[in-house]
């Protein structure tokens, strides 16, 4: 099943984001082909990261918020918030 996983940063923590980035791409890595889209959200500016939006295959959403929490960023304090839902793919190709 799919799920995406929305997850806000807290204000200020851009440099938690950057100094961790490479875990967290690590972390995101190793779930294979079950990792079908992920990517940060941006401020209003265009450019600058406040968030990130990954949509992934679990088999359950207890497992996909269990999966989700051991991000790295989670781990560093990064996210002041992170809804994690199934999602159903509709339209277009990017999954």
């Amino acid at each position: 099943m799919l799920f995406i996983a929305h997850c806000h940063d807290k204000e200020g923590h851009l440099q938690i984001r950057m100094d961790t980035r490479p875990q967290h791409l690590d972390f995101l890595n190793a779930k294979g082909s079950d990792l079908k889209l992920a990517g940060p959200t941006l401020a209003e500016d265009g450019e600058t990261p406040n968030g990130s939006l990954i949509i992934f295959e679990a088999t359950s959403l207890e497992d996909a918020k269990n999966w989700i929490a051991q991000d790295p960023y989670a781990a560093a304090g990064l996210f002041t918030s992170v809804e994690v839902q199934p999602w159903k793919h509709a339209i277009g190709n990017g999954v």
